[in-house]
């Protein structure tokens, strides 16, 4: 038998998840799907989230995966074509993709302008790290719009705030100064942006966490949103003992009884994807009753404390995050955020759908 451990991904809460994201789109929806769609799996995901105009990922790869399981949307390569050999690609799978410095824009010089390429044209507003400068913008949306490779052309930025108290106020109005004169769709607004600042959506909004069924914020639980977990990371205890006051539990000792304790150990650690930092008192659910981790996490195990759930044994449930227990809290918990966790499941972690 394998172990029993498993991540099931909902896909009726991914599509809920869309549902609340059209809700408040005043856009069209660009799913991000990057990461193998958040860890949830690529081609699975995009065919629950099937609705949406549109999918956002990384590598062209994957982009091409998606076409050619017939996906006839719009597909955008958020970091753009990192060498000129992908242009053809690019140009035969009709894939969009960003533009976000001149060495791109000398690729696409050299390029043989048999078709147009769809463009989505970056500007760093104070995020610093990818996109042109707002005094490039001129210069570069003028070469844009001649450019025999180039068909339409989307302004783009992303926000660095959006999921802080600062907001999206201040990259928000630079933005459209810079864009004001220019008649192009906008897409601004990741999933924070378009849970709390409709006037951030533009005729593109790009969605991702949210899909997922987490929160972006801190102060505010997917559940108040209307967002349903995709993602449960469940396993099993395998082994039960009693420490006696003193005793110590796992590597180096991190944890030390203060009284005497009943503990389960869990076939799960950090090379299935659980966070190895995470700490004594993360929360854990063992048959569906909350309760705590303790000591330091191993690479195929983790220990919990079984001290006040006597019908706890071997073979019980154990739900590491999803249902019934928010990624985001675990990832809190453990001084990380619920993206990390998602993305990190190991292969080697069966997935049921």
């Amino acid at each position: 038998m394998s172990r029993p451990i498993q991540a099931h991904i909902d896909l009726s809460a991914l599509q809920n998840n869309l549902r609340v994201a059209r809700r408040l789109a005043s856009g069209r929806i660009m799913a991000v799907v990057k990461a193998n769609a958040y860890g949830h799996g690529l081609l699975r995901a995009a065919e629950a989230l099937g609705e949406a105009e549109g999918f956002a990922l990384l590598d062209v790869r994957d982009a091409v995966a998606l076409r050619e399981a017939g996906f006839r949307q719009t597909i955008l390569l958020l970091e753009g074509f990192f060498s000129a050999d992908e242009l053809p690609l690019l140009a035969e799978y009709e894939l969009s993709t960003v533009v976000h410095c001149s060495q791109q824009l000398a690729m696409l010089d050299a390029f043989p302008r048999r078709k147009t390429l769809p463009v989505w044209l970056k500007i760093n507003t104070g995020m610093n790290r990818l996109g042109f400068a707002p005094e490039q913008v001129p210069a570069v949306m003028e070469k844009l719009k001649a450019h025999a490779a180039v068909g339409e052309v989307t302004l783009m930025t992303h926000f660095s705030h959006a999921d802080e108290p600062e907001g999206v106020a201040e990259q928000l109005e630079r933005f459209k100064g810079l864009t004001a004169q220019y008649r192009a769709p906008r897409s601004l607004a990741n999933s924070a942006a378009l849970l709390r600042y409709p006037a951030s959506h533009g005729e593109w909004v790009r969605p991702g966490i949210m899909l997922y069924g987490a929160s972006p914020f801190a102060d505010t639980s997917a559940q108040q949103f209307g967002l349903l977990p995709v993602m449960t990371l469940s396993s099993e205890i395998i082994s039960v003992r009693d420490l006696k006051a003193g005793e110590c539990v796992g590597y180096a000792g991190l944890f030390r009884a203060a009284r005497p304790m009943r503990v389960g150990t869990v076939t799960c650690g950090y090379a299935d994807g659980y966070p190895r930092h995470a700490q004594t008192g993360t929360p854990i659910l063992v048959d569906g009753q909350r309760t705590r981790t303790l000591g330091r996490v191993s690479m195929d195990m983790l220990s919990v404390d079984l001290s006040e759930l006597p019908n706890a044994g071997i073979g019980s449930r154990v739900t590491l995050w999803g249902a019934g227990l928010p990624v985001e809290e675990v990832a809190s918990a453990a001084g990380t955020i619920s993206y990390e966790l998602m993305c990190a499941l190991a292969g080697r972690v069966p997935v049921k759908y």
